[in-house]
C-alpha cells in the first residue's frame, strides 16, 4: 500500500501539529507517494523559506507520473455537483484522479475528499 499525501497533510506536518502524527509512520515505512502538482503547491513556500535540504527530500519521494483523464474529471466534477459536493477545485479532482489511476490511498486533511469517497472510487488513507 502506497499513500499519495495531500499538500494539506504536508503543510500541517510542517507546522509541527499533531493532525499529522501519522505521517512520520508512512515516512519510515516508505509508504509515502507525492505527485507534481503536490510539488508545485509545496515548493514555493519552502524556496521562499529558503528550505534546501528540506525541497531536495521532497524531490527524493516517489512521484509517479500525473496523466489527467479530462473525461474522468469532468464526470467525478459532475458527480460531486449531484451530490451537491461544491467547490471541489480542479486540481483537487487531478489529486483524486492519480489516487484512484494509480490505486493509492489519498491521506489528506481536506474534508471535501471524504464527502467525494463516498461518491467515487477513492479509497482514503485511515489513521
Amino acid at each position: 500500500m502506497s499513500v499519495l499525501v495531500d499538500s494539506s497533510v504536508w503543510i500541517e506536518y510542517f507546522r509541527g501539529t499533531n493532525d499529522t502524527l501519522h505521517l512520520d509512520y508512512l515516512i519510515e515505512e516508505n509508504l509515502v507517494v507525492v505527485n507534481d502538482l503536490i510539488l508545485a503547491e509545496l515548493i514555493p513556500a519552502l524556496h521562499l523559506r529558503k528550505q534546501r535540504k528540506l525541497i531536495a527530500l521532497m524531490h527524493e519521494i516517489a512521484c509517479p507520473p500525473l496523466t489527467i483523464d479530462w473525461d474522468d474529471v469532468i464526470l467525478m466534477q459532475i458527480t460531486c455537483l449531484r451530490n451537491g459536493i461544491n467547490k471541489v477545485g480542479i486540481p483537487d479532482l487531478f489529486i483524486a484522479q492519480h489516487a484512484i489511476q494509480n490505486n493509492l490511498d489519498l491521506y489528506s486533511l481536506d474534508k471535501h475528499f471524504s464527502l467525494m469517497a463516498k461518491k467515487i472510487p477513492l479509497s482514503l488513507y485511515e489513521k
